[in-house]
């Protein structure tokens, strides 16, 4: 047995959504259909619209949700029908090499439901980041759904199966940031502030928020950031080193992923600092620098991605923290809207305007 339910899709490159009707098949082993509550606007599913993923068109869109499991199939063990969860993009399989390292964190072969969501006339829909979730409904594998405290606001809890969890990771999980360090953030959207709430969570001394846009810079405060840096008016390199004593930041996070804003994490770190690279650069983008540099300044390199989490490990965690008032998500849903909304959401994303819209069905 099927069912029918309302659904937001990309049918065509750079074209605008439509909500539709998308048919969510039982349950196969191993594969749990959830009731979506609510669902965060990200990115990564305008990014899908434009075709900067694949071209495997039509797209089920949506991924930063929560949700009740309405349904679980053979096998299933880790969910039951009533939980509430949020949807993750790594289901990590316990076999490849580095789940089998004890790094599951960096599994190579995450797993996804394997019967497709379909329109009414049977065409396949691809499903962003194998979860779809800009529906009533979607079908997903149970190692996609942590069940967390349903005392959540479903609105703030699913943000954590993306952007917010890919910030906050890259402050704790990634850059090691600890209490009495020096950090810097280049970007502050919604997954740069995410880092910044990281880093103000585990105690760092001094947190620099670096953006060209003064609106951004107030948000980056309300996370904790104790100094901004309008990078239209000032240096970040020099400011941040002047603001550290001379040296540079211990961590310098890079949450926008352009060569310009990189090379400027490089060169305001201090000489055994890390710099952290989690915003996402573009295929073209190609990076030159006098390899000397690579070698005086030692310190750590690293690529951040999804906040390098185990989602079982991390979102109960977080939602504990978030439930016991310690970190503020609730400062990142700026707007709630509908599914015929989302088109328009992706507008204020681009223009900066808002942290998240988040459906809520």
């Amino acid at each position: 047995m099927t069912q029918t339910v309302r659904g937001v899709i990309s049918r065509e490159k750079g074209e605008p959504v439509e909500v539709v009707e998308v048919v969510i098949p039982d349950p196969g082993a191993g594969e749990v259909v959830v009731d979506i509550i609510a669902c965060g606007v990200c990115h990564t599913d305008l990014t899908y619209r434009e075709g900067g993923i694949n071209d495997e068109f039509p797209f089920l869109l949506g991924h930063e949700a929560a949700g009740t499991v309405e349904s679980v199939g053979a096998g299933v063990t880790n969910v039951q029908a009533g939980d509430f969860v949020i949807l993750n993009w790594r289901a990590v399989c316990g076999q490849c090499r580095a789940c089998k390292r004890g790094r599951p964190h960096l599994c190579f072969d995450t797993f996804n439901a394997e019967q497709p969501m379909t329109l009414t006339d049977g065409t396949p829909l691809t499903p962003a980041l194998g979860i779809g979730a800009f529906a009533d409904k979607t079908l997903v594998h149970e190692g996609q759904c942590t069940k967390v405290d349903p005392a959540a606001d479903p609105a703030v809890a699913g943000l954590l199966g993306c952007g917010v969890m890919a910030g906050i990771g890259a402050a704790i999980n990634t850059g090691a940031v600890n209490r009495d360090d020096t950090v810097a953030v280049i970007g502050c959207g919604g997954v740069g502030d995410a880092a910044i709430a990281g880093a103000a969570l585990v105690g760092a001394r001094r947190i620099i928020a670096v953006d060209t846009d003064n609106k951004k810079l107030d948000w980056a405060r309300g996370f904790g950031a104790t100094h901004t840096i309008n990078a239209k008016e000032l240096d970040p390199v020099a400011t941040i080193q002047d603001l550290t004593d001379g040296f540079g930041a211990d961590v310098v996070i890079d949450a926008v992923g352009r060569p310009e804003t990189w090379k400027q994490a490089f060169y305001a770190r201090d000489l055994a600092g890390t710099v952290v690279l989690v915003g996402v650069p573009t295929p073209d983008m190609t990076l030159e620098m006098p390899l000397i540099d690579f070698f005086s300044r030692g310190g750590s390199l690293k690529s951040s991605w999804y906040g390098d989490c185990l989602p079982e490990r991390d979102f109960p965690t977080l939602i504990s923290l978030y439930l016991q008032g310690r970190l503020p998500l609730e400062k990142f849903v700026s707007e709630r809207i509908g599914l015929e909304d989302i088109e328009s959401a992706f507008h204020r994303m681009h223009a900066g305007e808002v942290l998240r819209s988040v459906v809520i069905l």
